[in-house]
């Protein structure tokens, strides 16, 4: 079985200001590249973060060889509800994933 992060270089995720996330998918190469955007459809990152699949970004970004992904954060950074201050953990969710 091979996850995603035993393909891609790194797997990140982040704020993207109070109100989103973004997930970074970054590839050593083209190959690599077109294998995580094939693996790594819309439909199916959503349904691993569960979230509406209209909700969520999707950023092809050949030249630098990484796939990109910003969805509204479940709660507003900093909220006494806000689980993960910076959104990194988040990433472990779509590094597991197989590819």
């Amino acid at each position: 079985m091979t996850t995603l992060a035993d393909i891609a270089t790194k797997v990140r995720s982040k704020n993207a200001g109070p109100f989103w996330l973004t997930f970074d998918i970054f590839c050593a190469g083209e190959d690599e590249f077109q294998k995580v955007c094939a693996a790594m459809g819309t439909q199916r990152v959503a349904a691993a973060l569960q979230v509406d699949p209209d909700a969520l970004k999707r950023f092809e970004i050949a030249d630098l060889n990484v796939l990109k992904f910003s969805l509204p954060r479940p709660q507003i950074q900093g909220t006494r509800q806000d689980r993960d201050m910076h959104g990194a953990s988040f990433a472990n969710i779509l590094a597991e994933l197989d590819v």
